[in-house]
């Protein structure tokens, strides 16, 4: 007889959903995103150019989540949209620094409307990173989230994959408000959480480091596509925005 173990799903596995951006009832891309909450707002995070990209033409009306609902036996899920427009003006929120636009965007979502039975678990800004918290070049971290729209489709679970912090964090690579990390990812990773463990919340719920959501690879321009691999580095900007752009 095969038994079953209790399940225990990792609190690190429901903070992020699945993504995907529509023109009406026409479906366009893959992507992740995350909940991060302030006192009682709960937001969704992920890339601006999930939500917008005038270079690929890509202007989408809404998107859809998929939620885990019932006990955390996950088995059930459902599917929530969230318009992105409306009367004209965007309802969602972006920002910039001094060198331009910042490749993240918030959602506000209602907690009335979800679900009753909802399960998920939020990052806050006890999770950002602060001084005291040693992350350095060559950190261990964690990319979660959907490559190519992959996922554990029976217990609709993103994936992890592991990195390492490939630039001095803390330090703006080459003036633009993101760190790199080394790791392969593919697309549909845009939005996702790049995490750290970390032992001053070992005792929350919630014991790891936000430390910045990934955006996109980095490659040379001139790199010679048949002699030369990939870099293999990718873009990560700096959490600690969400501080300034979930308030308002």
């Amino acid at each position: 007889m095969v038994r079953t173990l209790p399940m225990r799903i990792e609190p690190i596995l429901l903070t992020t959903v699945r993504v995907q951006t529509f023109i009406g009832s026409q479906a366009l891309t893959n992507a992740t995103g995350f909940f991060f909450e302030r006192g009682e707002r709960l937001f969704l995070i992920t890339c601006r150019h999930v939500l917008q990209d005038s270079l690929n033409a890509h202007y989408p009306d809404r998107i859809e989540i998929e939620l885990h609902i019932g006990e955390e036996r996950l088995s059930r899920s459902t599917r929530y949209s969230i318009p992105l427009c409306q009367d004209g003006f965007s309802l969602w929120r972006a920002c910039s620094d001094t060198a331009g636009d910042v490749d993240i965007a918030a959602v506000e979502i209602t907690r009335n409307f979800l679900p009753n039975d909802v399960v998920y678990q939020a990052f806050s800004p006890e999770n950002l990173a602060k001084q005291e918290d040693s992350i350095e070049v060559g950190h261990s971290i964690l990319v979660v989230g959907y490559p190519l729209g992959f996922q554990d489709n029976l217990h609709h679970l993103p994936v992890a994959r592991q990195a390492v912090i490939a630039s001095s964090y803390g330090l703006r690579f080459q003036g633009h408000g993101y760190f790199l990390t080394d790791a392969r990812t593919h697309r549909g990773t845009s939005g996702a959480p790049v995490v750290a463990r970390s032992e001053r919340l070992n005792s929350a719920s919630l014991p790891w480091l936000l430390l910045g959501i990934h955006s996109s690879r980095l490659d040379v321009g001139t790199r010679d596509l048949v002699l030369d691999e990939a870099l293999g580095l990718n873009c990560v900007w700096y959490a600690d925005v969400l501080m300034g752009l979930t308030d308002f």
